[in-house]
């Protein structure tokens, strides 16, 4: 083969990476979500014109359960998100899961019908506004469920994970705040926090790492409760990483050890 058709070779085989759907590397969730035996659905929450498509998982139980809202990664919402908020419901909760690019792909698509790297730039994109909107509009929506006993949570991971901590700065009737890996909010913002929020990070994420100091501090000056607690060897991501078909030991280690604290917290 010729020279210049081997660079045609690598040059297409390259751009095939990143033409790659989001969902596609993440087979492995989508396998164990199919294999869930819970209700699952999704519906379109409508606010302001705009309509949010939303994940919901449900568990199975005889009783009433607390919401959990679940916030995406920059990645929009994937099959693993998915996946994550049937484990949720696992757990006896209802997973409410907003696709926050609903309406932001083309002829109006969401998260399914973007790229990766369109999805990453689309979510980078998202207006503060128009989030916290969604967010408050899906709470509203979760909390007059029939089977939701009025108790609303929320979690996010990466990018969800700094719009957790926002998030918690404009709703006041949360329980709780799980932020994952997530950056802070401005220290002024931190004064309207009435929910206690909860960090998981990574021991090897200095970007995220480095903020974390200055937040203990601003939320103990500004008198709120802030527990975070860092992973050591883990890296940014490691929910999702650590689940993975080929998880480093540190990631599975961190993965499993934040289950059992959000469980435990989310039981009190």
């Amino acid at each position: 083969m010729k020279r210049t058709s081997l660079l045609t070779l690598s040059a297409l085989l390259l751009a095939s990476l990143f033409l790659v759907p989001v969902a596609s590397a993440q087979d492995w969730a989508k396998e164990r979500l199919e294999k869930s035996p819970r209700h699952r659905e999704w519906v379109s929450i409508k606010h302001d014109g705009r309509s949010v498509e939303t994940f919901i998982a449900y568990p199975e139980s005889r009783d009433k359960r607390p919401v959990v809202i679940v916030i995406h990664e920059i990645f929009g919402m994937t099959d693993w998100v998915q996946e994550l908020a049937d484990e949720a419901a696992e757990a006896g909760y209802i997973a409410v899961a907003p696709d926050l690019l609903s309406g932001m792909a083309p002829n109006g698509g969401r998260s399914k019908d973007l790229q990766q790297n369109q999805a990453t730039e689309a979510v980078s994109k998202l207006a503060p506004d128009q989030i916290t909107a969604d967010l408050n509009a899906v709470s509203d929506y979760a909390l007059k469920l029939p089977s939701a006993n009025g108790k609303l949570f929320v979690e996010g991971f990466c990018w969800g994970g700094g719009q957790t901590f926002r998030f918690a700065t404009n709703r006041g009737d949360l329980s709780a705040a799980f932020s994952f890996y997530g950056p802070p909010p401005e220290k002024d913002a931190m004064t309207r926090i009435k929910a206690p929020v909860y960090g998981f990070y990574a021991g090897n994420d200095a970007r995220i790492g480095a903020m974390i100091p200055d937040a203990i501090a601003n939320m103990k000056a500004a008198g709120k409760t802030y527990d975070p607690v860092t992973y050591d060897g883990a890296t940014h991501g490691f929910m999702r990483a650590g689940e993975a078909p080929d998880a480093s030991d540190a990631n599975k280690k961190a993965r499993a050890d934040s289950w059992v604290r959000l469980k435990t917290i989310l039981a009190k």
